[in-house]
């Protein structure tokens, strides 16, 4: 398996970048010129220079070391709604393709209203509710998207419950929890990454949507989404302050992507030769 990721350039590429995105972020304190609080109104709208490799903003504060820190909240937010989701929606999921029956009933009904409402809706109405804030922008996307997860792992466990090595496991008396968590668990692990990868850039976007709209990270935090949201207070001004996390999210969504559409070719059982 590892020789075959190798193999597929797409997957090192886009992996390397990821991982180079988020030791930047990790390494924002030593990795940033400037401060990205530190405000200089005389200096506001500096073109680019050595000092400020981006420029700055209406704040006088360098976009470069604001674009740096803001790698934080924007790709550690969506890996926080990625692992709240899939751990909801995999221990759903797993219980209702295992034990079928009255529990699959009550799972997958449940799942059925979640999907019915129009995702963006449910968003707005779950930050409406709980209020703005960082913890509730997440809350609000695990809530309207782990129902997708738990659909998906159920019908990628109904094709291994009844595997012989599942029902080996039964026969011999194994505990359920160790079926579910021995076996099945594995068994989905792949299709677990691949949904996750393919999934994380749409976590990204929404939380920078609702931090654009100001329903998510709030000033004067940088996050590309909120540093857009304050952009576009002075596009006519200042047009080229939208570049840097306009085309930083846009890349970044687009990376993952393609991680993920690697990743499936490199974790599909059909292609191991």
């Amino acid at each position: 398996m590892s020789k075959r990721f190798f193999q597929n350039k797409t997957a090192v590429f886009t992996t390397l970048i990821v991982l180079v995105v988020a030791l930047i972020g990790i390494l924002a304190p030593v990795i940033a010129p400037n401060d990205p609080y530190e405000t200089n109104i005389i200096n506001k709208f500096a073109g680019y220079s050595m000092e400020y490799p981006l420029g700055t903003d209406q704040l006088g504060r360098c976009v470069l070391s604001r674009m740096i820190y803001g790698i934080r909240p924007t790709l550690g937010l969506a890996a926080l709604t990625m692992v709240g989701t899939i751990g909801i929606g995999a221990v759903l999921g797993i219980m209702a393709g295992y034990f079928r029956g009255i529990v699959e009933e009550v799972i997958m009904r449940i799942v059925d209203v979640m999907l019915s409402f129009p995702s963006q809706i449910m968003v707005f109405a779950v930050v409406a509710l709980l209020g703005v804030s960082v913890q509730n922008v997440i809350i609000a996307n695990v809530f309207i998207k782990w129902a997708w997860y738990a659909r998906m792992i159920r019908t990628g466990v109904m094709q291994y419950r009844d595997k012989n090595f599942v029902q080996f496991s039964c026969c011999v008396g194994m505990p359920e929890r160790f079926i579910l968590f021995r076996h099945l668990l594995p068994s989905i692990t792949s299709d677990l990454a691949v949904l996750a990868s393919l999934d994380i850039g749409w976590a990204i976007i929404n939380i920078s949507t609702l931090s654009f709209l100001g329903l998510g990270v709030q000033a004067p935090t940088p996050e590309w989404g909120a540093m857009l949201n304050e952009a576009k207070e002075v596009l006519t001004s200042n047009p080229t302050q939208m570049i840097a996390p306009g085309v930083a999210i846009v890349a970044l969504v687009c990376c993952f992507n393609l991680m993920g559409d690697a990743l499936r070719d490199v974790l599909d059982p059909k292609e191991v030769k």
